[in-house]
């Protein structure tokens, strides 16, 4: 690529990204002590994906997702999934008009720009597969008619890693929908202390205006589509993504018997797509390895399965994951 297109992708950028430190700041005045979960999601939005959160309770999820649809202008639906939950109470249904003679259209809470799926582990796989078909095809069928998504359309679905009784786990082919799957950790203690006096004295509530619009973060995304990918960064992530699948070929000795089975190609692809989000969120009309990195573990994290051998050993995803950013060679 020469400087003059390179030159034209970064204008283009520095005039489409103007929203993202505005954004940024809203939701850190709501949300504290959570500045990697808030920089993931504005990344994994600007990159038309959709997001796994694992976290105990009371780590503000929730609060997270509707201060950004504050902030967006947009429409906000938290669905609590249940057990006895169908997918007609997702999707919607048709309702018998005694006036007309007709069915009409009842559209369910999908019908939104982000969509809150609390604890999706805990419906069942017909409400799961209705969810996540909507996420693939941006588009949902009631009845004989089908009806397309507005766009921006982002579902941020989380599941509670502790309390498994009565919970449906995803199967690996649907997990592998969602462009990151994110680990929520506790703030720290100042992050903390500044939560608990926030909550807690009397002050002047926060009132989160609108930054930007829906056409806006479409704009963005198409922007984002344009930014530049060298080849030696393309086989770097290549190098990545084929060492889930034959760890001895790439020098991980170390990891033979350990991966049962490797990341797919959607892996590839949506690196690009995530690193691009990120390089477009720090002003960049090109990614760097550093990009890579920065996402790689949340692209990866739910689309590498250890063998037996290696759970009972106690290897986790994590530990494989850093191992591989230590032995491929960074370009």
């Amino acid at each position: 690529m020469n400087d003059f297109s390179l030159s034209a992708i970064n204008d283009r950028i520095a005039e489409a990204s103007g929203f993202v430190q505005p954004l940024r700041e809203n939701l850190n005045k709501i949300i504290i002590g959570q500045e990697k979960l808030i920089d993931k999601i504005i990344i994994c939005m600007l990159a038309d994906g959709h997001m796994l959160l694992e976290g105990v309770p009371g780590l503000a999820k929730t609060l997270t997702v509707k201060t950004l649809a504050s902030s967006i202008d947009t429409n906000f639906q938290r669905i609590q999934f249940t057990p006895d939950m169908l997918p007609a109470d997702l999707i919607g249904t048709l309702i018998y008009n005694q006036k007309s003679g007709d069915f009409d259209t009842r559209k369910g809470p999908i019908f939104s720009n982000i969509i809150l799926a609390d604890e999706i582990n805990r419906a069942p796989a017909k409400v799961q597969s209705a969810l996540l078909e909507s996420m693939q095809e941006k588009q949902v069928t009631i009845g004989e008619n089908t009806y397309s998504l507005d766009l921006p359309f982002l579902v941020l679905a989380t599941q509670n890693p502790i309390d498994q009784e009565g919970t449906y786990p995803l199967p690996e082919a649907q997990v592998d929908r969602f462009m990151f799957k994110l680990l929520i950790d506790y703030p720290g203690v100042n992050s903390e202390k500044l939560l608990m006096r926030q909550n807690t004295q009397a002050g002047e509530n926060i009132n989160i205006k609108s930054v930007v619009s829906p056409d806006r973060i479409i704009n963005a995304q198409n922007v984002i589509k344009e930014i530049y990918v060298d080849e030696k960064v393309e086989d770097y992530i290549l190098k990545l993504i084929f060492a889930t699948r034959d760890p001895i070929e790439y020098g991980l000795k170390d990891m033979d018997g350990i991966i049962d089975f490797g990341a797919s190609p959607r892996a590839t692809i949506n690196i690009v797509r995530a690193a691009k989000a990120r390089a477009f969120t720090e002003g960049r009309g090109y990614i760097t390895p550093e990009d890579i990195r920065y996402i790689g573990a949340d692209v990866l994290r739910h689309r590498i399965i250890l063998t037996y051998e290696a759970e009972a050993e106690e290897l986790t995803t994590e530990a494989v994951i850093n191992r591989l950013f230590e032995k491929i060679e960074v370009p």
